[in-house]
């Protein structure tokens, strides 16, 4: 019986080392280590053998079984390796030369906006931060002078989370009191980033969309100083130079507000046919504000002593005139043909 199982693993290793595929390993070793494989059938015969036999035989057997295995294994492994190297031989790459230009490529329009506005604002000194798309009630309307019963909470339709007082952030002016209470004036910062208003999507509205927002708060700061600094972004922005409206307006937390409207740049001041300020010469723009002193008490900082200017918008809407882009719809689905026009 030993000669037997000897020749048995002789036969065995042999044939497997003839296999050429991973495939074929597979099948033969699922047709061996079944039931009816022939070490099964030489077992039978070990009822008949002697106590001393049958352990002798049985630790064979097992070794034998092992031995068969491992070659297995050694033959796939051997099978994979050779596949490897001939796909190395035949295929080839050299990772190292340049790749070609890909000239499909294109950067989102708000990307491109937002890349810009941050350029002009890094060569005026300003630091940037990006807003916290979540944040907490205290942060997005208590500190900044707005109260649980003012009316102006109900102007901004917010979205609440099931985190008691927590909020998706309607505005990036919830990143303000972290940013106040963290340095001590002068302060010069651009926050923008994404906001949410639950808002009926149409072309013109958007629940999600992006603001942008500038704070600087220093001594003597007037309207003069936030006047040049819008001139200066939106003229950069449109590579034209264009001046600058500001109309009395009410705001909650501010003291005092306007509204800030542009010229035209593209029909300077023609108004002939132009479709961007409908003939008016003047595109209403964003909202501007001197900061009440109370929202600076809130941030510990002396009122007596030092004012300053603020002022956001809605990038969607500025990416929508620089590119007379009809939609804001456009900027939230990945439409291939429309992002190649950028």
């Amino acid at each position: 019986m030993q000669q037997k199982l000897t020749k048995l693993q002789e036969e065995v290793l042999m044939k497997i080392g003839d296999l050429k595929t991973e495939q074929e390993v597979i099948d033969y070793r699922n047709d061996i280590t079944g039931k009816n494989w022939s070490l099964t059938e030489i077992l039978k015969w070990i009822k008949d053998l002697s106590i001393e036999e049958k352990q002798t035989i049985w630790k064979l057997s097992n070794d034998i079984k092992t031995v068969i295995l491992n070659a297995f294994e050694k033959r796939l492994n051997e099978i994979k390796q050779y596949l490897i190297q001939e796909k190395l031989k035949n295929e080839f790459f050299d990772v190292t030369i340049p790749g070609k230009a890909d000239f499909w490529v294109h950067s989102h329009p708000l990307t491109s906006v937002l890349r810009q506005i941050e350029d002009t604002f890094k060569r005026m000194g300003f630091d940037i931060y990006e807003s916290n798309e979540v944040t907490t009630e205290y942060f997005n309307f208590d500190s900044l002078n707005v109260p649980a019963t003012h009316p102006a909470r109900d102007m901004q339709d917010t979205f609440w989370l099931e985190w008691i007082w927590n909020v998706l952030s309607t505005q990036t002016s919830s990143m303000q009191n972290i940013i106040m209470k963290s340095q001590n004036p002068p302060i010069r910062a651009i926050i923008p980033w994404r906001v949410f208003r639950n808002e009926d999507i149409d072309a013109t509205h958007e629940n999600t969309f992006y603001q942008v927002e500038w704070i600087v708060i220093d001594e003597w700061i007037t309207l003069w100083n936030l006047k040049y600094t819008i001139r200066t972004m939106l003229s950069d922005l449109f590579e034209s130079e264009v001046t600058i409206r500001l109309r009395p307006w009410y705001f909650p937390f501010v003291e005092p507000g306007v509204e800030v409207d542009f010229s035209c740049p593209f029909c300077k001041w023609t108004g002939d046919n132009c479709r961007i300020c409908k003939h008016t010469w003047w595109i209403e723009f964003m909202w501007a504000w001197l900061i009440h002193p109370n929202v600076l008490k809130e941030w510990w900082i002396d009122p007596e002593k030092y004012s300053w200017f603020a002022f956001w918008f809605w990038m969607n809407r500025l990416a929508m005139i620089k590119y007379s882009i009809p939609d804001m719809r456009y900027f939230q689905h990945p439409n291939v043909a429309f992002l190649k026009q950028f």
